[in-house]
């Protein structure tokens, strides 16, 4: 199976539509799932000249850092798309953008980047409605189902739980422990261990792993300290990288009515299962695993977030939890609705919704999502 072979077209269609109105296009997402592929797609199907761009490189970083628009003229030459490959690493990279956006807008650029507090940091304020943001998560369930159908992606359903949905995984069966690994000890920090804020990569390491292993559970930066030996700030500056580079992200805790609601906790999830089990080392079956229920939360709420982006909703995200244990693993919150989710791994297991909740919140619609009706989940008909 080729990477190729599977396409973002939710993505492609949607960057293809905005080239050029005049503004630059970021792509942004983690190393390795796939910017470079959709964006070379992206260019074999079009008839404009291109030049692409990679900010790993040495000269490209001396080229395009501190330039002038007549410099950045001579580059591009005839061409009138240039792709910039891992933009974070240029120097004052906002500044070259915003001259291609102000003095070449004849020429469309797109720009992919691996880690937001780097590249955001330096394109936001330059760029101000100057351009089209995007985000690139690892491949998702419904592309997969899109790909080869439904009933050959849910029969490996728990093949996806284990080893997750990063592109070279997908492509690679049979050898997803050693690249799982690999990504996961190298490519997907290479960007916060350059950071000089990264002092203590052991440190660093350590965080990761005890955010694995709190997978679907409340999350405190002064339990992490004592957990890693590391005082509260920099617990939570090392967990602010970890998010801006979209290793993981984080659920506030839903509060309105009720008095014994907690308010200020917060759960940490990963974008895909196959990272968050390669920093453990566990590749254990699922049979064999006394972590599903962390599990499968993980990635039903991490497939809900692909789902949503592709499909262009916004909703505020949130998980309920009262000082008496009474918990909702997932709700949805939108001007026109409140939505609740519990997941249970296990089909049989007896699951209610808190009548705490209910009553609180009694316009709310709450659902149990298992194995047997995750699809509707993802897909967004349990919405109704």
């Amino acid at each position: 199976m080729k990477q190729n072979n599977i396409i973002k077209r939710h993505l492609q269609k949607n960057i293809t539509g905005r080239l050029f109105r005049g503004k630059v296009i970021i792509v942004l997402g983690a190393r390795q799932v796939g910017k470079t592929t959709l964006i070379e797609n992206i260019l074999s199907e079009l008839d404009y000249p291109n030049i692409v761009l990679n900010g790993d490189e040495a000269d490209v970083r001396e080229l395009l850092a501190d330039t002038t628009s007549t410099r950045l003229r001579a580059i591009v030459g005839k061409n009138k798309i240039v792709f910039i490959d891992e933009a974070q690493r240029i120097s004052n990279i906002g500044v070259t953008l915003k001259l291609f956006a102000d003095k070449l807008n004849d020429i469309q650029v797109i720009a992919t980047g691996s880690s937001s507090f780097e590249l955001t940091a330096k394109i936001n304020e330059p760029l101000t409605g100057r351009k089209y943001q995007f985000q690139l998560f690892p491949l998702s369930y419904q592309e997969m189902v899109d790909h080869h159908g439904l009933l050959t992606e849910n029969r490996l359903l728990e093949n996806r739980l284990i080893y997750g949905y990063y592109p070279e995984i997908i492509t690679h069966p049979g050898e997803e422990r050693e690249l799982l690994q690999l990504l996961s000890d190298s490519f997907l920090y290479k960007d916060l261990l350059l950071l000089e804020d990264v002092t203590k990569p052991i440190l660093f390491e350590k965080l990761l792993k005890a955010l694995a292993l709190q997978l679907g559970s409340e999350v405190s930066f002064n339990e992490l300290s004592r957990l890693t030996g590391a005082n509260h700030q920099t617990v939570e500056k090392y967990i602010t990288l970890l998010e801006k580079a979209f290793v993981v992200f984080r659920l506030p805790a839903f509060s309105r009515n009720v008095r014994n609601e907690i308010r200020k906790g917060k759960k940490f999830y990963f974008y895909d299962n196959g990272i968050r089990n390669a920093i453990i080392h566990n590749f254990q079956l699922p049979s064999q695993r006394t972590d599903m229920g962390p599990l499968w939360e993980n990635f039903l709420i991490s497939e809900r977030v692909k789902s949503l982006s592709h499909m262009g909703i916004n909703v505020d995200k949130f998980f309920w939890r009262t000082t008496q244990q009474q918990e909702i693993d997932y709700i949805e919150e939108s001007p026109q609705s409140l939505v609740a989710w519990e997941f249970k791994w296990n089909p049989k297991a007896k699951a209610k919704i808190p009548k705490t909740f209910t009553r609180a919140y009694p316009d709310s619609k709450c659902w149990v999502v298992t194995p047997d009706n995750f699809m509707n989940f993802l897909t967004g008909e349990m919405d109704e």
